[in-house]
């Protein structure tokens, strides 16, 4: 069977001779030269190798084929005029939804305010946030549960094409009156001997500060395990332990706390905000244009 003749510009004749009950009147609706639309028919009935229609004196009629082809070239030019009414959507502005996943220390740092500007220049654009930590994320776009997912580097994430996002600082946070309060900076190593305040084993944070304690060989003293930034910096002023936070995070609790932020010296605590995708090529163009909007320069 030669689909080559089951062109829209055919479909669409077809549909017309089966209104008008006639080959002619069919083809001056379509806007085509009566021969044509008769060779149009007869091709077309080759190609399927059956009879469409019953031709008499008075005009045609359908066969019990030409039914249900009736019935499906309907169904295929409605869904074409629907895709053709979406993409028009594209001239005025693109139409979408894009599945984010980010990490906490991007959304309360930087993400906030991308995705308040890229909604301001693309208000037909919905965006699905969820905040998880980096591991989640990455397995999201790998699943296809994501279109786009903002992690920290370290996060083991092979089949994803990465781009640089942000920077930020890690620092440590501690009460005013503890030990290291008076300190200008610090390194992770000194801060060993004291108790800490931290997140779940299984956000990328922890998991730094566990590998790092492990290759200083000295253990970390985690005392607490809490689920977010602000509760970090309340238990800490609550229990007199010290924590790390990246420093954008933990400047509006510093603020209205009595905390301090101290320097970490290790090169290590300027951490990589990465985008991961699975395809850049497979990516809806809402979604290209979030990445466009948010990224910086290619990771890998």
């Amino acid at each position: 069977m030669n689909l080559a003749r089951f062109d829209l510009v055919t479909l669409s004749l077809f549909i017309a001779i089966a209104r008008e009950g006639s080959i002619s009147a069919g083809a001056r609706r379509s806007h085509l030269a009566i021969g044509a639309a008769s060779k149009r028919i007869s091709d077309l009935e080759v190609a399927l190798g059956t009879p469409l229609l019953y031709r008499h004196a008075g005009g045609v009629e359908l066969t019990e084929a030409g039914q249900a082809f009736l019935h499906h070239s309907l169904r295929v030019v409605h869904e074409m005029e629907q895709m053709a009414s979406a993409l028009s959507d594209y001239a005025f502005g693109v139409k979408g939804h894009v599945r984010l996943g980010a990490n906490t220390s991007a959304i309360t740092q930087f993400l906030s305010d991308d995705l308040a500007a890229f909604m301001r220049e693309h208000p037909a654009i919905q965006i699905s946030l969820k905040e998880e930590n980096s591991t989640h994320i990455v397995n999201a776009v790998i699943n296809n549960q994501a279109d786009l997912g903002i992690f920290a580097d370290r996060t083991p994430c092979a089949g994803l094409t990465t781009y640089h996002y942000r920077y930020d600082e890690l620092v440590l946070i501690v009460p005013r009156h503890h030990p290291l309060s008076a300190s200008q900076q610090v390194s992770f190593a000194d801060t060993l001997a004291y108790d800490y305040i931290g997140l779940s084993e299984k956000t990328s944070l922890a998991m730094r500060l566990k590998e790092e304690s492990e290759r200083l060989g000295k253990p970390l003293k985690l005392r607490i395990q809490v689920r977010g930034f602000d509760s970090i910096c309340r238990m800490a002023i609550a229990t007199q332990c010290i924590g790390i936070l990246p420093r954008l995070a933990a400047a509006t609790h510093a603020r209205s706390m009595a905390l301090s932020l101290i320097p970490l010296t290790d090169e290590w605590a300027r951490r990589k905000l990465l985008i991961g995708v699975r395809d850049p090529d497979a990516l809806t163009a809402a979604a290209r244009l979030l990445l466009a909007h948010v990224q910086d320069q290619p990771a890998s």
